[in-house]
């Protein structure tokens, strides 16, 4: 797929962005026009309350929701009117995602979960970079583990590496530490900004916790499908 802004400053840029779904009570307006443009290399906090359209804006800039209206452009494309197939080649390329359920393949190994993108895309050598990105977030040990023998804290951290293998142009996070307890969590996130800084991938964190939004160097703040805070962090 050609690249035809690569020389871009911008990550993502959404432009005048809405999202109308339907439901059995009418349409919902999710998105209302949002205007945003993220810098290579930015962390971004994103954060507001449930219902506030922080995971919908989320899933319209992986290409896992197309807008009603706007226009979307991620590293240097424009993903908006792109089909499914185009859609995931692009995401196999350019977008790392955690979630925070994991979404791990129960019946592979976690050394098979991180190299299966590699393998999708045809990658030489794709065990040899999984299990280097799974020592790098420290389960070395746990590469013939399947994701039931794994606490939840080590399927997070796998998740991550799985996320990170493909290097990608941009991460997309959210809530990746939610169903975690305290400690485990912020052993996640310090591996999450620790890769971050390493690769230079553009972050962008769904979270409901402050700590972690101040944590970015800017931080969006969402409410009723607008983008009602836009904030350097000092």
């Amino acid at each position: 797929m050609p690249d035809t802004q690569s020389t871009s400053s911008s990550a993502i840029q959404l432009d005048d962005i809405h999202l109308r779904l339907s439901s059995d009570a009418g349409e919902v307006n999710i998105l209302r026009g949002i205007n945003l443009d993220i810098k290579r290399g930015e962390t971004i906090g994103l954060v507001g309350p449930s219902g506030s359209g922080k995971t919908s804006m989320l899933m319209v800039i992986a290409g896992l929701e197309r807008p009603t209206e706007g226009a979307v452009r991620v590293a240097g494309n424009d993903i908006t009117h792109l089909n499914e197939d185009k859609l995931a080649l692009f995401r196999r390329e350019h977008t790392g995602i955690v979630f925070q359920n994991f979404h791990l393949v129960p019946t592979m190994t976690a050394l098979e979960n991180v190299a299966l993108p590699l393998e999708f895309a045809g990658r030489a050598h794709a065990f040899e970079a999984a299990r280097e990105q799974l020592d790098a977030v420290g389960l070395g040990h746990r590469v013939e583990h399947y994701p039931g023998q794994l606490s939840g804290g080590e399927q997070q951290r796998v998740a991550l590496a799985r996320a990170f293998v493909t290097e990608p142009t941009i991460l997309l996070a959210d809530e990746p530490t939610g169903n975690l307890d305290g400690k485990t969590g912020d052993t996640v996130m310090e591996l999450l900004f620790d890769l971050h800084k390493r690769k230079g991938t553009t972050l962008l964190l769904i979270t409901h916790a402050p700590e972690l939004a101040k944590r970015c160097s800017r931080t969006l703040t969402m409410a009723d499908g607008h983008i009602v805070a836009d904030e350097t962090v000092s």
